[in-house]
């Protein structure tokens, strides 16, 4: 496994449509090993194919295990999101546009078919972050980047602002 390098917002390949993975083989494997270390070296819970610079349909989401705490990565090859219902609407940022945050209105919960490394289809569902995830990271398969979705992006105080505000209605 190796760090790949995270492309930035301005290059020419975020906003690229990314093709399907036909060839389920080691190259495979080592784009997904390395997604997934580069992801947790960079402390973010998703990360696709284009933000390596790779235009395949491939994204690693980082879930947490209900009830147990205990955090994995969930690989998601070729996805297509098949349900959503509900709506949240939250701070959303991107390892592709380090340190800026905006609100984004995404489903609650939604429900995912994709494929394994090995080529094999199942189904996935998350909620919460987990879905805004699976949102945001398939996004970036279609060449879109969260800010598209956002009216602006928020100041540091109006972040802090905004967090004080949730803790205060817990």
């Amino acid at each position: 496994m190796a760090l790949r390098n995270i492309l930035k917002a301005g290059d020419e390949t975020l906003a690229k449509h990314c093709r399907p993975v036909t060839d389920f083989n080691h190259r495979l494997h080592e784009l997904l090993d390395d997604m997934a270390e580069t992801m947790l070296s960079a402390n973010g819970v998703g990360l696709a194919a284009p933000q390596v610079g790779v235009l395949r349909r491939a994204v690693v989401v980082l879930e947490t295990a209900p009830g147990e705490g205990k955090e994995y990565v969930i690989e998601l090859v070729n996805p297509e999101i098949i349900e959503q219902d509900g709506e949240q609407e939250d701070p959303e940022g991107c390892l592709s546009v380090p340190g800026s945050f905006g609100l984004v209105k995404r489903p609650y919960h939604v429900k995912v078919r994709a494929q394994d490394r090995n080529g094999d289809t199942f189904e996935v569902e998350g909620e919460g972050l987990t879905a805004r995830a699976f949102c945001h990271e398939i996004d970036h398969l279609e060449g879109h980047l969260f800010t598209e979705l956002c009216d602006h992006i928020l100041s540091d105080e109006e972040l802090e602002a905004y967090y004080a505000q949730k803790e205060d209605k817990s």
